[in-house]
């Protein structure tokens, strides 16, 4: 009787430090998220000019040794936007140099994100078999055809 309510006791903390974890990430993640959303929207930024802002800042504070102490914190709320793929590109590189010299400037920020990007391009492949493609802009597609019709009657 003992063991079992030992083990539901930990069975109960283990519960509890995931949902805290679960928690932080949700918070920490979506803060980031949010601030970029806030940038675009206030700045008039595109989004690409911001995603490659959070790269180079999650290199840049990972450099300076701010980043680390998040991802530790945040775990995956910190690791999955994009600063995070920054910190892991800083973070390759970092480990590279220490083994190969200056040959890990180039080949560090690749080793460090080979898994993510090999997931990305193959995920995006079985994505493009199954769902088929269609144009970007239809309302615009549709509009340049009809000029086009009414082009060729006058």
């Amino acid at each position: 009787m003992q063991v079992n309510t030992i083990n539901k006791g930990v069975k109960t903390a283990k519960m509890a430090e995931m949902t805290i974890g679960i928690i932080k990430a949700f918070v920490v993640g979506g803060a980031l998220c949010g601030l970029a959303q806030v940038i675009i929207d206030k700045t008039g930024l595109t989004p690409a000019r911001v995603l490659v802002a959070y790269v180079c800042s999650g290199v840049l504070l990972t450099a300076v040794g701010v980043y680390r102490p998040l991802v530790e914190f945040a775990g995956a709320g910190a690791t999955v936007p994009l600063t995070g793929f920054g910190y892991s590109l800083a973070k390759g590189t970092a480990k590279a140099i220490d083994e190969h010299g200056a040959f890990g400037i180039i080949s560090g920020g690749l080793s460090g994100t080979a898994a993510g990007i090999t997931a990305a391009i193959v995920l995006g492949f079985i994505a493009a078999l199954i769902f088929p493609s269609q144009p970007k802009f239809r309302n615009l597609v549709s509009r340049n055809s009809t000029r086009k019709s009414q082009n060729e009657q006058n």
